[in-house]
């Protein structure tokens, strides 16, 4: 995709029943990614789910990037997942090594650079803006952002009140790209919401 890359992160919660009707528009528009993070679920609950996920990113094109859930992601043959820092921690190095790409969230440029030595080959950070996703709490900032960024050499995905118009002072800080979660899971029409992203 050109433009700002996107990933998208799911909540089914906000969508529901229509959820995968809701997955299947946001792949049609082609985001970089779709990161499936319903960690409220069960590992088994999960597993099902993604396995419907899977197939419709599979369909378009898009990675689906499982989310917490190692044993899922090598069940059903998912070579990218996404880690919070403490579950990379108790991977060992030989379960590293067969995933094509982890992701990590961080919220600090301490964990930023832990994640880095731990493998991680790419990050996101946040949250930047204030969001819906953190209520009450003021976000990190772009100055946060820029500090992540140009500590390490990995791509970094900004997470967090991220809008359109906010792309130029994101791509400043350094950002490779950015996450957009309740704007893509809420979207009427998904390939709209991320036009002005891929005409950047």
């Amino acid at each position: 995709m050109s433009g700002f890359p996107i990933l998208c992160v799911t909540d089914r919660t906000l969508c529901a029943p229509r959820f995968l009707a809701q997955v299947e528009a946001i792949a049609a528009a082609h985001p970089a990614g779709l990161i499936l993070r319903e960690k409220d679920l069960p590992e088994a609950d999960y597993q099902a789910l993604a396995s419907d996920v899977l197939r419709i990113c599979t369909r378009y094109e898009v990675p689906c990037i499982l989310h917490t859930f190692v044993g899922v992601a090598k069940a059903l043959g998912v070579k990218y997942i996404h880690l919070p820092l403490p579950v990379l921690r108790a991977q060992s190095k030989q379960d590293r090594a067969g995933f094509d790409a982890i992701g990590v969230s961080c919220h600090s440029v301490a964990e930023a650079l832990e994640a880095q030595a731990l493998g991680a080959t790419y990050l996101t950070a946040g949250h930047i803006f204030l969001t819906t996703c953190k209520p009450g709490l003021p976000g990190r900032g772009l100055d946060f952002l820029r500090e992540v960024t140009q500590a390490v050499s990995l791509p970094v995905y900004a997470i967090g009140g991220i809008t359109a118009d906010r792309v130029p002072e994101l791509q400043a800080a350094g950002a490779a790209g950015a996450c957009l979660r309740s704007s893509l899971m809420l979207a009427p029409d998904p390939a709209a919401e991320l036009h002005p992203y891929q005409e950047v």
